[in-house]
């Protein structure tokens, strides 16, 4: 039982900065989405729960559109 007590002493933490990382992410991915009316986009990144990286992939992929724009 001791084990366990250990895990929870620095696992809640990690796991709070993951849920926070990913919904930060999410949520600028899914603003942009919207508002480029990219609805397979909106839907996969709701959908998906990726740690961040689909609304990343997002983001770097619409930034290097309107670079080129």
């Amino acid at each position: 039982m001791e084990i366990f007590q250990n895990y929870s002493t620095w696992f809640l933490p990690i796991f709070i900065v993951l849920v926070l990382w990913d919904v930060v992410w999410k949520v600028i991915a899914m603003w942009k989405s919207a508002r480029n009316n990219h609805l397979i986009w909106f839907i996969c990144i709701t959908i998906f729960n990726t740690i961040g990286i689909l609304p990343i992939v997002y983001i770097l992929i619409q930034r290097k559109k309107d670079l080129h724009l």
